[in-house]
């Protein structure tokens, strides 16, 4: 081979060794890292869009996108452009939710998923193991603890030398007028969360006083009851002297709350009754639905809708503009979605132009805000406690009015 072509030759691999080498280190604007490039940061999100019951979280995404959209407006996240590419329907089915976490991660390339909202989280383990940035809704176990993942308003079912945020069971004594004396029935899905849920409320509530008179995780959640006498007829004899309890709690979806909160009704039933799942304009379309849920005392982890507030304006204005300039009915899962999102991207900020999975650790270890719509935030307090706030908010007449105002409420350990 003539010599000016070996010199050709040499200078092309030493370019090539070079342009790796830049690559590789980082060179080009963090083009090594998962999901992010020089102007972008993709993320995805699991939620369960359907379900077996009926029972959906859809808006969770369009809670998601609104958050997402205000910040692309606003420049992006230190230069960069949020790429969302929507939610993944888990049907809330555990081999879904898993298989919607591989998807998003190994085919997907996203750097985070954000929002995960569902009753299963079976891709937990694998989106920490991938060190996916997650974060949803703190009702399941996974988001307390693994170094990935995050509640945005907290872990609410802590482990043991964790807390326990006590906003229900202090709100229904202000509706009460008092815990001295009163008694509370709660009821929960045959399923491990609804387990873990009577079990941490228990506590809850006899921690604020109530004396709790049944608390129970009998109801099948593979088929919903057509007849729910005997549940009733157990709950309305449970009280002191074998009296009704003066609430009854249920730790179920919507379409379990509407079957056996008009079983109690027709039984009588003229105590509290109080749900942590029905605060949506758009289950008084039906007649039946909404006379179920009259006077129903819902619990809410973030400012009720009816607050006049600057962040609850934001909100509002960012959810109009995401459903297309559209006046839509609010509901619990946009909120989901928008806080979900909104933990993401101001941990994100703070983790700079150097985005990576470390940075964005890095980040979140100190991380506090305050006055959000879930109240102060901070990490990683978040993984052992909830953020501790919240409102309850009553059905009357056809329109949610706020029954309890939103408010901070210090923490209980759990044990």
């Amino acid at each position: 081979m003539p010599r000016p072509l070996r010199v050709t030759v040499a200078a092309f691999a030493l370019l090539l060794v070079t342009a790796c080498n830049s690559a590789s280190t980082g060179g080009s604007s963090s083009s090594s890292v998962r999901g992010v490039t020089a102007d972008s940061i993709r993320v995805g999100g699991i939620v369960s869009m359907t379900s077996a019951s009926g029972y959906s979280k859809k808006d969770t995404d369009l809670g998601a996108r609104a958050r997402y959209d205000r910040a692309n407006a606003e420049g992006g996240i230190n230069g960069r452009k949020i790429e969302y590419l929507g939610a993944e329907d888990d049907g809330q089915d555990p081999a879904r939710n898993l298989a919607a976490a591989r998807k998003l991660v190994q085919q997907d390339r996203v750097f985070a998923v954000s929002p995960m909202s569902s009753v299963t989280f079976a891709g937990a383990d694998f989106l920490d193991a991938q060190k996916v940035p997650t974060v949803g809704w703190g009702t399941l176990p996974s988001f307390c603890g693994p170094a990935h993942l995050y509640g945005f308003n907290g872990c609410l079912v802590p482990t043991p030398g964790g807390t326990l945020n006590q906003t229900w069971p202090e709100g229904l004594a202000s509706v009460l007028g008092g815990s001295r004396g009163k008694s509370v029935a709660l009821i929960a899905g045959d399923n491990d969360a609804g387990k873990f849920g009577i079990r941490t409320f228990t506590q809850g509530f006899k921690a604020a006083g109530f004396q709790v008179a049944y608390a129970k995780a009998v109801v099948p959640t593979t088929s919903m009851p057509s007849d729910w006498s005997a549940y009733t007829k157990e709950i309305l004899r449970s009280g002191p002297g074998g009296a009704a309890p003066d609430a009854v709690v249920s730790v179920m979806q919507t379409p379990y709350n509407i079957g056996l909160f008009t079983a109690l009704k027709r039984s009588g039933y003229k105590g509290v009754i109080s749900d942590p799942t029905d605060y949506d304009p758009g289950l008084l379309a039906k007649d039946a639905t909404k006379q179920a849920l009259d006077g129903v005392h819902v619990l809410l982890q973030f400012q009720p809708f009816e607050s006049d507030t600057p962040a609850m304006r934001q909100f509002k204005a960012d959810i109009k503009k995401a459903a297309g300039g559209k006046d839509v009915p609010l509901n619990m899962h946009m909120m989901t979605g928008y806080m979900s999102a909104d933990l993401f991207l101001s941990i994100a900020a703070k983790a700079g132009k150097d985005l990576t999975v470390e940075s964005f650790q890095k980040a979140a270890d100190g991380f506090s805000d305050t006055g959000t719509l879930v109240g102060d935030r901070a990490e990683p307090k978040g993984k052992k406690e909830s953020f501790g706030c919240g409102a309850l908010v009553r059905l009357k007449n056809g329109r949610y009015e706020v029954a309890v105002p939103f408010t901070c409420y210090p923490p209980i350990p759990f044990g």
